[in-house]
């Protein structure tokens, strides 16, 4: 971040501006398909809302169409009250039923293991979001350290490897998976259900996939090649000087050209003159 105060605050003003025009557009349910988000929608319960998140957001890598497939057949396993079946439900009764799944590099023993630490962490917390915030203090810039202790709780708690469903944020992971649930969860918009009341916006760091970080460095929020966390916290950095309140308010509108593939990148980039915060 080499640009002044001076420098920075009305190039931030212009960038916000046309951001918020892009946001008012495509920032709507009917541009979510075929975003795994919309599973979400099908809870109205927070707790259960949560589960789905964590389902969907770590099975959100690969083919668009395979991810919706494998997320829809683990909710199914769960039902319409996921919390409630987790709990109810022992771990080998799910890693049965389990049996057979694959999903890319994900057998049914990863997804089993991750839903079993998610089960421990129910039993003991009340919610996912109790554990997050465990980790969580006012003084941290962003969630990182409440990320970290969080991924480290469900690896600790699973009974069998839960393998890269779960990534490792002390590895310089970018995390984009876990990134992407807390905005869902955190966020509440046209988009984003949100759920979890305790953690600020403001605090969340960009899900960085090879879309966003495509479009980050189109608009010179950074000029990293390599997609960690670094790469990821510098972006947020750069949208924080735009939006402090909320950082990733435009994930989702940014991200859609190379998603869907129906919608001009020219409209997106066009009036956003790259520069260097």
């Amino acid at each position: 971040m080499t640009a002044s105060g001076n420098e920075t605050a009305p190039i931030a003003s212009l960038c916000r501006s046309h951001l918020e025009g892009l946001y008012r557009r495509y920032n709507r349910r009917r541009y979510v398909d075929p975003d795994p988000i919309a599973f979400l929608y099908d809870y109205p319960d927070p707790a259960d809302r949560e589960i789905a998140a964590l389902i969907a957001a770590s099975l959100a890598y690969g083919q668009v169409r395979t991810i919706l497939k494998s997320v829809s057949a683990v909710l199914e396993i769960l039902g319409p009250t996921p919390a409630r079946s987790l709990i109810a439900v022992s771990p080998d009764a799910v890693r049965e039923r389990m049996a057979g799944f694959v999903h890319r590099f994900a057998t049914g023993d990863h997804v089993a293991g991750l839903l079993a630490a998610a089960r421990s962490i129910l039993l003991e917390y009340g919610a996912l979001q109790s554990c997050f915030t465990a980790g969580l203090h006012p003084s941290d810039e962003t969630v990182l350290p409440a990320l970290t202790r969080f991924a480290n709780r469900l690896i600790e708690r699973a009974p069998s490897d839960p393998g890269h469903l779960m990534p490792r944020p002390g590895k310089g992971s970018a995390c984009k998976r876990l990134n992407l649930m807390l905005r869902w969860l955190v966020r509440k918009d046209a988009v984003d259900p949100g759920g979890w009341e305790d953690v600020s916006p403001e605090k969340l760091i960009v899900p960085l996939d090879v879309h966003m970080h495509r479009m980050a460095r189109r608009l010179g929020l950074t000029d990293r090649r390599c997609a960690n966390m670094k790469t990821a916290l510098e972006i947020t950095a750069g949208f924080s000087a735009i939006c402090p309140e909320d950082p990733v308010r435009y994930d989702f509108t940014l991200t859609r050209p190379g998603i869907r593939g129906d919608l001009d990148w020219s409209e997106f980039c066009g009036r956003l003159r790259p520069h260097r915060w």
